[in-house]
């Protein structure tokens, strides 16, 4: 092992490092004294506060005999981890003391201390020549300087969080860390009891974009700056306890204060989210007056806005002539919220632009992660799950039905397809119109109650329908629904059939095996030991398995949307459930539920929106409103309510999704295959009188076969 110092002299030099006297400046003019940054392309030369005006404060109170903790909510690229870096500098510098940085995992410390720690050392030479020499005292998790000083690079568990007292922690990325770490507490609670020994020299940091969902949609502020209640607490909780400042700017117009905030933005419609984006203006809540990014004649941009921007503390606000006034609310933590507006490094163009194609993506397929990061990550807002930002009600959603017509193809259907929902005692039936764009329209809702099989106690009478019992009872799905027709809205007598139908799969009892030998049967057709052999024989058509989809709904978040499978239980037997030959569709109903509960709430045709016929009762639309979402992101029914419109919307959704039946979000309009065209050609439609009907069973032609000996001749 080398030694650190090769001479006597080094060893004089070094050690006056560690008994000079502080140098009394701030973290932010140490910061500008002595922070080079080199990053090629982008900027190159001494660190400067202007750029980032924001950080000052948050900076300054690190040194602060005031707080023992600092908080900072803030987007990416607004500069937030650069507050470590400067205090960074600061303590080897100017006041050395021992920190610890607290990534979120030991390969995150590991990425920041050789991407952030060593290019610090490289491009502030300052801090490099204050570094001693030898991996004990330079390596990935530990930094030893001259003056005395101690940086540890850590991550968040019981041990690195426990023991011997450090005055300087900054736990960065705050909401990607375990909040609760070895069941002992929250990271920064435990972080802060090492810095207890030090009191008002200790200060415990925190920085982070918010990242964790709200949980309460009704949830009202108590005070001006107070952040919503978010699950897993995180680091909007840590700002509450602070004294909660916000990022002000001031209006050159009303002179008003107020908070630049991704709502304030507005643009232009267009169906080109880049030339939306690049119209993108901010407006003062007060008089209406437009910013833009950049300077426009006489009016400032977001950078000029920046440079008198100022923060403001809870309890506190500027009258007209920009002077604080009011009661700041008093914590032992000094916490701030920046929001992406007024980031440095982001510009609103990228803000609308990752906005609206999220919110598109969320449209078309439900899924609402692209739109809570953008929310999260690039605005800096917390985010409220889409399915709690308003609660429908069943009266909203029936005053929006039509005089559509009972049971009958509206104007603007394209094709049908239905849904069943497996009882104990009923299968429950929904047959959706779809249109342009993916709107859809409710055709008919019934229940199938009756079965083929005769009481043998009640002449004449038949028994209930028992999915999960009898296999034939499956078969009246035939008749009622796969082969069944409906009229057109037109007058013309035409009538239109069922392009393909979906059921549940799963249940009680046998019926899953149930379900996977109907489809067996739809594939091969009747068999003559069949007692209702004489009734199906003549209705069963070869491919009718083809128009047959089974469905098995997931809960799991890494799932795809759909994915056509087929299950094998092992067993070869005639009584096996499945052998590998079934195709199931399997359908994580999250995404999916998401996009229906979007759907629900559009208004505008070719859209997706769903329509409904004045002729539905009042129990449809409340079927539509029991499931509710969880702040885990989960759709729950909490009274087990009836629910049955809602499953049959999302199993619909899921067989126009699958390419193999529909693949509807591949179907170019302007030239849709054959059953999704205009009603004169559409291979779905026909006159029950005149036409012959679709998948109508052909008679087998007669050959002639000494004639064709002869032509062969």
């Amino acid at each position: 092992m080398s030694a650190p110092f090769g001479s006597l002299e080094e060893i004089v030099l070094a050690s006056a490092d560690a008994v000079r006297p502080p140098e009394r400046l701030t973290v932010s003019m140490a910061a500008e004294k002595y922070r080079r940054l080199n990053n090629k392309g982008a900027y190159v030369g001494p660190w400067r506060n202007d750029m980032v005006p924001y950080l000052i404060e948050p900076m300054d109170t690190l040194n602060s005999m005031k707080f023992t903790g600092m908080v900072f909510v803030g987007p990416a690229q607004c500069g937030k981890t650069e507050i470590y870096l400067n205090w960074h500098t600061y303590s080897v510098i100017c006041d050395p003391a021992d920190m610890m940085l607290i990534e979120a995992s030991q390969g995150r410390a590991s990425d920041f201390s050789k991407r952030r720690i060593d290019r610090l050392h490289r491009d502030t030479p300052e801090t490099q020549q204050r570094l001693l020499e030898g991996k004990n005292y330079d390596n990935t998790f530990d930094k030893r300087y001259r003056s005395g000083a101690m940086v540890t690079l850590s991550w968040p568990t019981v041990n690195e969080l426990s023991g011997k007292p450090i005055p300087r922690l900054f736990l960065t990325d705050y909401d990607r860390m375990d909040q609760d770490v070895g069941g002992d507490g929250i990271p920064y609670d435990l972080a802060a009891a090492r810095a207890t020994t030090f009191r008002r020299y200790g200060m415990t940091v925190a920085e982070s974009s918010p990242s964790f969902p709200i949980t309460d949609p009704r949830w009202t502020p108590s005070t001006a700056h107070e952040a919503p209640p978010t699950e897993g607490l995180g680091i909007l909780a840590l700002y509450n306890r602070g004294d909660r400042r916000r990022w002000m700017w001031r209006c050159v117009d009303c002179h008003i204060h107020f908070e630049p905030d991704f709502p304030l933005l507005e643009w232009d419609d267009d169906d080109d989210p880049r030339v939306s984006a690049r119209s993108a203006r901010l407006v003062c809540p007060h008089c209406g007056s437009y910013y833009h990014h950049d300077p426009i004649d006489s009016k400032p941009g977001k950078h000029l806005m920046n440079q008198s921007g100022r923060w403001l503390r809870d309890g506190q606000k500027f009258n007209p002539q920009g002077e604080l006034v009011g009661e700041p609310f008093e914590a032992e933590i000094a916490s701030f919220w920046l929001k992406g507006v007024a980031a440095t490094f982001r510009t609103w163009e990228s803000l609308v632009e990752n906005y609206i194609r999220a919110k598109r993506e969320f449209e078309m397929s439900g899924s609402e992660t692209a739109l809570k990061t953008t929310t999260n990550v690039h605005q800096g807002r917390a985010y409220l799950p889409a399915s709690m930002e308003s609660e429908r009600i069943p009266e909203m959603l029936r005053d929006r039905s039509k005089p559509l017509g009972h049971k009958e193809v509206p104007l603007g259907v394209r094709f049908l397809v239905a849904s069943i929902d497996v009882q104990k005692n009923r299968f429950v039936v929904q047959v959706h119109g779809v249109g342009q764009g993916g709107d859809l329209w409710i055709i008919d809702r019934f229940d199938v109650r009756y079965s083929r099989r005769e009481d043998e106690n009640r002449e004449g009478q038949v028994h209930y329908v028992k999915p999960f019992t009898f296999r034939e009872d499956w078969r009246v799905l035939v008749d009622a629904i796969i082969l069944k027709t409906y009229p057109l809205a037109d007058g013309s007598g035409r009538h239109m059939r069922i392009k393909a139908t979906i059921s549940d799969s799963g249940g009680m009892g046998e019926a899953t095996a149930n379900a996977y030998e109907f489809w067996r049967w739809l594939k091969n057709g009747p068999h003559e030991d069949d007692e209702d052999f004489d009734h199906y024989d003549p209705l069963w058509v070869p491919g009718l398995h083809s128009r047959f989809q089974l469905y098995k709904g997931t809960s799991t978040p890494s799932a795809p949307r759909v994915k056509l499978d087929y299950p094998d239980s092992g067993r070869k037997d005639r009584m096996a459930g499945a052998r590998g030959e079934i195709p199931v569709l399997m359908v994580n109903v999250t995404p999916l539920k998401n996009q229906i509960d979007a759907m629900l709430d559009r208004d505008r045709p070719m859209a997706g929106q769903v329509n409904f016929p004045d002729w539905l009762d009042i129990n449809f639309y409340k079927e539509l409103c029991v499931e509710v979402k969880n702040h885990k992101g989960v759709w729950e029914n909490p009274k087990s309510f009836r629910n049955e419109s809602w499953d049959l919307l999302v199993m619909a959704q899921a067989l126009l999704i699958e390419r193999r039946h529909v693949g509807i979000e591949r179907i170019d309009w302007s030239d849709p295959p054959t059953w999704a065209s205009e009603w004169d050609v559409n291979d779905l439609v026909f006159h029950p009188e005149e036409d012959e009907e679709p998948f109508a069973k052909k008679d087998d032609p007669a050959y002639d076969l000494s004639a064709l000996a002869e032509q062969l001749g």
